[in-house]
């Protein structure tokens, strides 16, 4: 059972989840200030991207510690549990610890959203904990992020695609201009293959900012050797994670040796990522068109010819049509279900769309039953794929490992899941 501290946290964060998500960064550096600036007490990389952000920290935290490193790890959004978000030296962090500081955090009297409370938050632990390296994700774009009130020895922006065109613009050159404002005077930028629109926007802004870029492919090389996380994207978020990790191990004083690297690749762990639950189930959070494309690539290989059964969600923000056209090639039989988010489609609504794309199509609003029904639709010796809503892969996962679940369910606003009126509200005008 949780404790009532914890509970607490939970509903203060639920509380501040219905508030919606205004951008920004001079609140969260004022609560960071008056807390004694804690994100200057460790140093950081910072990862910014449409998809593989989250990949590409995980493994960059990976070969860290593998080289004695005291690691930091902060990522968004979480699968089943708030925790998840803050790891030091690969340790989820205990949610009285983060009642604790909140209470520092409340104490200052500044009013921050959802994600700038998990930020400072992030902050205060790391810090506390004396870790020497963090490996920070950033949220949402990049340029009003609260991650962004970190400073960075060097950062990442992993890919660049049409994703929260609300909040970063319906252009590949607006999103990338807020993705690039990570970017920091004379601090390295690490690109993964970006659109020719999006690296312009970037390249443009370096030189104004004076950041020296390192392109994949010509700067620096995807690594070879086993990699533990499976599909033939992670490959460039391994490349990306290397180039960082090797950068900030030199500003400590060390030199990674390609073992040390190597080993740690080939047992990065990254939940719901493309990760095999028994021979039949298959968990991607692949939740807009490229990460259904990503998934979409990987999949042949994966399923080895078996039978492909699709159990998905999708939120109302998101684009369905791209993500069954990226799909429709691997995959026969599609089933739809809601998560737990109050932004998922309806699933009648989603089958509807789905039928134009899959020759077998069924919807249920229950998870439990949605799953039976997909495994039933790929038939004895085939693979059910669960994909387009984190929230859909997390809680389905939390169920069959039995895994705790946060009693208080909170999101990031964006993401519309847990208590509160509005079910995370509306996105108020960037604050500048």
């Amino acid at each position: 059972m949780p404790s009532p501290r914890y509970m607490d946290l939970l509903a203060r964060l639920g509380a501040a989840q219905a508030l919606g998500v205004e951008l920004g960064l001079e609140p969260v550096r004022r609560a960071l200030a008056l807390l004694g600036n804690p994100q200057k007490r460790f140093a950081a990389v910072q990862i910014a991207g449409t998809n593989g952000k989250g990949s590409t920290a995980a493994m960059a935290e990976a070969i860290l510690r593998a080289a004695g490193t005291r690691t930091g790890l902060y990522t968004s959004p979480h699968l089943a549990r708030f925790t998840e978000r803050i790891r030091v030296a690969g340790r989820e962090v205990d949610g009285d610890r983060l009642a604790a500081l909140d209470r520092k955090v409340v104490a200052t009297g500044v009013p921050l959203t959802y994600f700038e409370i998990a930020t400072v938050l992030a902050f205060l632990t790391l810090a506390e904990e004396a870790v020497e390296i963090a490996v920070l994700e950033t949220g949402l774009g990049g340029r009003l992020d609260a991650v962004t009130a970190a400073e960075p020895l060097a950062t990442a922006i992993t890919s660049i695609g049409i994703d929260h065109t609300g909040y970063l613009g319906g252009t590949l050159r607006a999103i990338a201009r807020e993705k690039a404002g990570i970017l920091k005077p004379g601090v390295v930028c690490f690109l993964g293959r970006l659109p020719a629109e999006a690296e312009d926007e970037i390249a443009r802004i370096a030189t104004e900012v004076g950041a020296p870029l390192r392109r994949l492919g010509s700067d620096f090389q995807a690594p070879v050797g086993p990699l533990g996380l499976d599909g033939p994207h992670q490959r460039d978020n391994a490349a990306i994670a290397t180039a960082l990790a090797g950068a900030a191990a030199a500003r400590l004083g060390r030199v990674l040796d390609p073992h040390t690297v190597g080993r740690a690749l080939a047992g990065a762990v990254w939940p719901g990522r493309l990760e095999r639950l028994g021979d039949d189930l298959l968990l991607d959070c692949a939740h807009n068109a490229e990460g259904a494309a990503a998934l979409a690539s990987a999949l042949p290989e994966l399923a080895g010819g078996r039978r492909v059964a699709l159990l998905i969600s999708i939120a109302r923000d998101k684009d369905p049509e791209a993500i069954f056209a990226a799909l429709a090639p691997v995959a026969r039989a599609v089933v739809t279900t809601r998560s737990e988010s109050l932004r998922a489609l309806p699933p009648d609504a989603l089958a509807i769309q789905a039928r134009r794309f899959f020759p077998e199509v069924a919807a249920h609003d229950d998870v439990t039953e949605a799953l039976a029904a997909a495994r039933q639709l790929a038939g004895p010796g085939g693979l059910v794929v669960v994909c387009g809503s984190m929230f859909l892969v997390g809680t389905l996962r939390a169920r069959l490992l039995g895994e705790p679940v946060d009693a208080l369910p909170t999101a990031d606003p964006v993401s519309g899941v847990g208590p509160g009126p509005g079910g995370g509200g509306a996105a108020t005008s960037p604050r500048r």
